[in-house]
């Protein structure tokens, strides 16, 4: 009968060996084993298309990826997904219009990094209500009665700030107006000229950028139409960075956006091409939250996020 409590010297070396060097191979790989790169996702607002939106971007975060030592992966969000998106925690940075600026910062705490110069308002920019030339509508009271496009109702030069126009001038776009619309899809805004161009609707709310662009482009001509009212400026698309985002990420990303020159240059996808000209940027400028204010204006006169009440 085999003693089974009987000790084996041998037995036991061979275990204690084979113990040791797993737990040396465990500790060795461990100490080897290099920490997973955490990645940063910047939500970018769509303005036109989900492809445009990434080909104008991704040289701006490959840059930000390069000058902060930090990885950034860009994800184009469509504008009413932008803020549920945040909510979940999803981006550390956000690229959007100044409304969604205001509003993210008032419901969630947003830090202003920078705002984005472009056309010849610079950091600033405008609406305009507009209708065909030789149309008849020559100012804004001509409006009552006819068919108006708006652009999509988070556009702050597209919606917002022409409807504060109108109601500032005595007009009731829910009342005075025979009919109005939003077009569908991507590209927007120049929907909203279009349309007025070729008869569709009677006026448009059109932010001046897009006339000037459309017009630089020879899409249109400056005489085409006539501008009926024009919207005080205020700040176009900004930066800003969820709060719980490392205060020192922040501030090397202020510094990277506003260091940028026309100049400055990356490589994607084994071409160089400038950062600023790929992303129909000319720079960047830090402006005071103050600077947003009458967007919170507007709003509340309009009864618009954040501050509607219904």
């Amino acid at each position: 009968m085999t003693n089974l409590s009987h000790h084996n010297p041998t037995r036991s070396r061979v275990l204690s060996l084979l113990l040791a060097t797993l737990l040396g191979a465990f500790f060795l790989s461990g100490c080897n084993a290099k920490p997973e790169r955490k990645v940063l996702k910047i939500g970018y607002m769509i303005c036109n298309s989900e492809h445009e939106t990434l080909e104008r971007f991704t040289p701006m975060t490959r840059y930000l990826s390069e000058k902060t030592g930090i990885e950034f992966e860009p994800v184009a969000v469509d504008t009413q997904d932008v803020e549920p998106r945040f909510k979940k925690g999803e981006f550390a940075l956000t690229h959007g219009n100044s409304l969604l600026y205001v509003i993210l910062r008032e419901r969630y705490g947003l830090t202003l990094l920078a705002s984005e110069k472009r056309g010849r308002f610079g950091s600033r920019t405008g609406g305009a209500i507009i209708a065909r030339k030789g149309s008849g509508i020559t100012k804004l009271s001509d409006i009552k009665g006819k068919r108006m496009v708006f652009g999509p109702m988070l556009a702050p030069t597209g919606y917002l700030a022409e409807y504060d126009l109108m109601l500032r001038s005595g007009i009731n776009p829910e009342k005075d107006l025979a009919y109005y619309a939003i077009p569908p899809g991507s590209f927007k805004h120049e929907k909203l000229i279009y349309a007025v161009l070729y008869g569709q609707f009677d006026v448009a709310a059109a932010p001046l950028l897009d006339l000037e662009t459309m017009v630089k482009e020879g899409k249109i001509a400056a005489d085409d139409f006539v501008i009926l009212g024009q919207t005080p400026i205020i700040p176009y698309c900004t930066f800003g960075a969820a709060k719980e985002t490392d205060p020192a990420v922040v501030a090397k990303v202020r510094q990277a956006l506003l260091e940028l020159t026309p100049e400055t240059t990356v490589e994607v996808n084994g071409e160089r091409v400038k950062v600023l000209k790929a992303a129909w940027i000319d720079g960047f400028e830090e402006l005071q939250d103050s600077d947003y204010n009458p967007i919170r204006e507007m709003a509340k006169r309009v009864n618009m996020p954040p501050y509607a009440t219904y």
